[in-house]
C-alpha cells in the first residue's frame, strides 16, 4: 500500500467514525475538512472503500432517506450506497490513532493525523507533536546549512525564494511550540471540545489560521485529479 493510499484509508475511517456516509458525501468531507485531498477522484475514493469493504472495516447499506428511495426509479439508477463503520473498522482506527512512529511526522500523514487529533488520546497527540517538531528542526538546520554553502552563488530571487522556504518551516515550529505548551498545561484547542476533526487548508498554506504542516517553497506537485 503506498503512503497517500494509507491515509485516505485513515481519513475515510476517522470520518465513518462520526456517521455513517455515502461516496459523495465522503467526497465533500475529505476536500473540504482535509484540504490534503483537494485535488483526489471518485476513481481513487471507491477503490478505497471497496478495500475496507472487503477487510471487514465498512459495511455497505442501501441508502434509507426519500431522495435515495426515489433515486432509482426516477433516474433508472441505483439507491446510493451508505458506507457504515463495523466494530472491526473503529478498532482498526484505534489502533491507527495511537501509532506515533515516523511516519505520523511526514507533511502528509502529519496532516491528515493533526485532523483527528480531537478523537486522539493526549499522550498521543503529545509524541506526535514533538515527532513533528523534531522532524522539522532537522530540516531547518540542513536549509541553514545549505543556504550557508550556496548564497555567494545564488541570485538574489533564489534566495529570497530559499528564505522564504526557511521562514516557513520557521512559523510551524513556532506553531508546534504552542500546541506542545498547551498540550503540556492541559488545555485544548478551541473548538476541539466535541471531539470533531479540526478543519484544515492546505492550499493556502494554513491549517486553518495556522502554517502548513511542511510548507515548501516550491509549487505543490499536482496529486490525483479527477478527469
Amino acid at each position: 500500500m503506498s503512503r497517500r493510499s494509507g491515509i485516505l484509508e485513515f481519513a475515510v475511517l476517522g470520518l465513518l467514525r462520526e456517521a455513517p456516509m455515502h461516496g459523495y458525501e465522503l467526497r465533500k468531507r475529505l476536500n473540504t475538512s482535509l484540504g490534503v485531498f483537494r485535488a483526489f477522484s471518485y476513481g481513487t475514493l471507491y477503490p478505497c472503500l471497496k478495500t475496507l469493504v472487503a477487510n471487514g472495516w465498512l459495511i455497505e447499506e442501501p441508502g434509507n432517506t426519500t431522495e435515495d428511495a426515489l433515486a432509482a426509479p426516477l433516474a433508472g439508477r441505483r439507491a446510493k450506497i451508505v458506507y457504515r463503520l463495523t466494530a472491526e473498522g473503529k478498532e482498526h482506527f484505534e489502533q491507527l490513532l495511537a501509532q506515533t512512529g515516523p511516519d505520523a511526522y511526514e507533511d502528509e500523514t502529519f496532516a491528515a493525523r493533526f485532523a483527528f487529533f480531537g478523537q486522539t488520546s493526549r499522550d498521543v497527540r503529545m509524541r506526535v507533536l514533538e515527532g513533528r517538531r523534531s522532524r522539522l528542526e532537522e530540516r531547518l538546520e540542513k536549509m541553514r546549512a545549505s543556504l550557508a554553502r550556496t548564497r555567494e552563488r545564488l541570485d538574489d530571487y533564489t534566495l529570497e525564494l530559499q528564505r522564504h522556504g526557511m521562514e516557513s518551516v520557521e512559523r510551524e515550529v513556532r506553531w508546534l511550540n504552542e500546541l506542545i505548551e498547551s498540550e503540556r498545561a492541559g488545555r485544548d484547542l478551541k473548538g476541539s471540545a466535541g471531539g470533531g476533526p479540526a478543519q484544515q487548508d492546505t492550499t493556502s498554506g494554513a491549517t486553518g489560521d495556522l502554517p502548513r504542516p511542511g510548507d515548501d517553497p516550491r509549487p505543490d506537485t499536482p496529486g490525483d485529479t479527477a478527469t
